[in-house]
């Protein structure tokens, strides 16, 4: 039987001291915390953000009367919102859908205001209606025409401004969202909602 050479004997001991190593710097530790609590760790857009637009912009739709001088002229019929295009005019990445969806929730939720699919969200229905008109029978099938119109779009947008100087810095959001009446494209409601961060990458007290 051959004997390892002090040399793959070496070889062999570097490798396993390299993979414990890299096992160590590979270390984490993940937890729960309450969803609710506010963490800022980059300073970039997070969950806390998103909920300040979210919440700020629910109060001030409801805050206004577009939803019940419709409602006045319809017979108390609620206008019914569809979401358009909201984008995204920052350098960094901004999940617009998580305060949008909590727009269109406290829509449905309130009764004041009926929410019709999106886009993207209809290709999907309509395509399975089509599939619906050849294999559903005739008194399941969800008939083709009865889709309800928008009256109102919801469209807006997210811009950010960055100034920096060292260590320091300071980014200013400004979320902007607004209703388009679809037959006469005057906006009907405008909200806005600011955000202000000041980031101090100074190591105190090193």
């Amino acid at each position: 039987m051959s004997m390892s050479s002090p040399v793959s004997l070496r070889r062999l001991a570097m490798l396993g001291l390299a993979a414990v190593t890299l096992g160590a710097c590979n270390n984490k530790r993940v937890s729960r915390v309450d969803p609710g609590s506010v963490t800022d760790l980059s300073g970039r857009w997070n969950d806390v953000d998103s909920k300040l637009v979210a919440n700020s912009l629910i109060e001030q739709t409801f805050g206004g009367q577009w939803s019940t001088q419709y409602a006045s002229a319809h017979g108390g019929t609620p206008p019914t919102v569809v979401v358009g295009a909201f984008r995204n005019r920052t350098m960094e990445h901004v999940p617009i859908g998580t305060f949008v969806k909590d727009l269109e929730r406290a829509y449905v939720n309130s009764g004041r205001v009926r929410l019709v699919a999106s886009r993207d969200e209809r290709t999907e229905v309509r395509d399975e209606r089509a599939d619906q008109q050849t294999n559903a029978s005739a008194e399941s099938r969800a008939r083709i025409g009865k889709e309800s119109g928008a009256n109102y779009m919801l469209q807006g947008d997210v811009q950010a401004i960055e100034d920096a100087e060292g260590r320091e810095k300071i980014v200013f959001y400004q979320v902007d969202a607004f209703l388009v009446d679809l037959e006469s494209s005057q906006k009907v409601w405008i909200g806005q909602h600011k955000i202000k961060k000041y980031i101090d990458r100074r190591r105190i007290g090193w």
